[in-house]
C-alpha cells in the first residue's frame, strides 16, 4: 500500500500538539451598519424624513421603478391624507360647524379607498405585499394635495368663473399626474392581462378626491 509506512510512526511527547484555531472576524458585523439602537434620536429623524423627501421626489417625476416599494412607509401617505383633510374640512373661525365631520370622511374616504384597491389588486394576482400598495396609493396623493393648496389660494382672490376654470385646468392636471404616477409603480407588478382591472379602481379613487378638491368651497 502507498502509505504502509505511515503505522509506524510516532510522535514524541516532548512535540507540542495543542493549539488554538482562531477565525479573523470583521470589526463591524453585517447587521451593525443597519443598527439604530446606538443612533441619536435627530438622525434617525433626519434619516427618516430624508426617506420621505426622496419618494415624494419619486412622485412628482413618476417613473417605472421600484423605489416607493423597496422602503416603504406610512409617514408620507398619513402627512398627505392629514394635510388634505384639513385643508378639504374648511370652516370660518366664527362657523358653528367645527369641520369635524368634513375632516373624518376625508380621511375614511382616502384610507378606505386605498384599502379596497390594494384588496383588489391581491386578488387579481398582484406580486407587492398590502402595505407596499397602501404607500403607492397614499404617497401619489401628493399631487392632488399640491392641487388643493392651489385652489385654497385661487379660491382667495374670489370665487367666479374665471376662478373656477383655473381649479378645474389644475385639478384635471394633478388628477392625471396622480393617476399617471400609481399606475407607473403598480404596472410591473400586475398580471399583463389584468392590469385594465387594476387601473379603473385606481381612476376611481383619484377622480373622487379630485371632486371634492374641485367642488370645494370655503364657508
Amino acid at each position: 500500500p502507498q502509505f504502509a509506512g505511515l503505522a509506524d510512526v510516532s510522535i514524541s511527547g516532548e512535540v507540542p500538539v495543542e493549539g488554538e484555531i482562531t477565525v479573523p472576524v470583521s470589526p463591524h458585523g453585517p447587521d451593525e451598519d443597519f443598527s439604530t439602537l446606538d443612533e441619536p434620536v435627530r438622525d434617525t429623524i433626519m434619516r427618516d424624513l430624508k426617506a420621505v423627501g426622496k419618494k415624494f421626489i419619486h412622485v412628482m417625476y413618476p417613473k417605472k421603478s421600484s423605489a416607493l416599494l423597496r422602503d416603504w412607509d406610512l409617514w408620507g401617505p398619513l402627512v398627505l391624507c392629514v394635510s388634505l383633510a384639513l385643508m378639504l374640512q374648511g370652516g370660518a373661525a366664527d362657523s358653528k360647524d367645527d369641520g369635524g365631520p368634513q375632516f373624518a370622511e376625508v380621511f375614511v374616504i382616502i384610507w378606505f379607498g386605498a384599502v379596497v384597491i390594494t384588496l383588489n389588486s391581491k386578488l387579481l394576482g398582484g406580486t407587492i405585499s398590502f402595505f407596499q400598495s397602501l404607500c403607492v396609493l397614499g404617497y401619489c396623493v401628493l399631487p392632488l394635495t399640491v392641487a388643493m393648496l392651489v385652489c385654497r389660494l385661487v379660491l382667495l382672490a374670489g370665487a367666479g368663473t374665471i376662478s373656477f376654470i383655473i381649479r378645474l385646468i389644475v385639478v384635471l392636471a394633478m388628477f392625471g399626474w396622480s393617476t399617471l404616477a400609481s399606475t407607473a409603480f403598480l404596472a410591473d407588478s400586475q398580471p399583463p392581462n389584468r392590469k385594465a382591472l387594476v387601473v379603473y379602481p385606481i381612476f376611481l379613487f383619484y377622480f373622487v378626491i379630485s371632486w371634492m378638491i374641485l367642488t370645494f368651497t370655503p364657508q
